[in-house]
């Protein structure tokens, strides 16, 4: 088994990355729960706010040269308006709110612990910038009897609650994509989890 390597870049350091971000983007999210087809022009709209953040950050998981996983981060009021509405709304104040975009992970590197590593150099940055009270991720809302779940899956509930992340119920983002199947994109519901940090 290869060994990998992390590092984490952040602010302008995250440009050279930004296009296997995306191709990481559209393998993994095809899976289960996301079933994202996967649209190029729609990653590099969607990472923009990375690249225009001077506080973002990428973990990036290497095997040689190969990005085969990324994570990533960036203050919530840096992000799009989509982000920032249901805290608006639920009257939280954006500047406190480190938020984490994604894990993506090639299958074959699961298991290793790298899901740890993720989350804790994401913490570790927010942390350094010394003005963030929150960390924050959202997950797409799936009905547990969504035909299309695979048999067997397990989902990240457990992993994310071990790490003190606790899901916010009503605190929910609505973003469109297309899914595999679908004509056009549709609105799907993603539910933020929240920690102290």
């Amino acid at each position: 088994m290869s060994e990998v390597g992390v590092r984490r870049v952040a602010g302008a350091a995250i440009g050279p990355w930004l296009d296997a971000v995306a191709r990481l983007r559209i393998a993994v999210f095809r899976d289960w729960p996301y079933l994202y087809a996967g649209d190029f022009g729609y990653e590099q709209d969607y990472l923009r706010a990375y690249a225009r953040s001077p506080d973002s950050v990428f973990v990036l998981a290497f095997d040689g040269d190969e990005v085969v996983g990324a994570s990533t981060g960036l203050p919530l009021a840096d992000d799009t308006i989509e982000f920032q509405k249901p805290f608006l709304d639920a009257g939280r104040d954006v500047g406190e709110v480190f938020y984490f975009g994604e894990s993506v992970l090639l299958p074959a590197y699961r298991g290793r612990g790298l899901g740890h590593r993720f989350f804790d150099e994401r913490e570790a940055h927010a942390r350094s910038l010394g003005r963030f009270t929150t960390t924050a991720f959202c997950a797409v809302d799936r009905a547990g009897d969504d035909p299309r779940r695979p048999a067997g899956h397990r989902g990240n509930e457990a992993f994310w609650t071990g790490r003190g992340y606790v899901r916010q119920p009503g605190l929910t983002v609505r973003l469109a994509w297309q899914e595999i199947g679908e004509d056009k994109p549709t609105e799907k519901p993603l539910t933020f989890w929240l920690r102290p940090l």
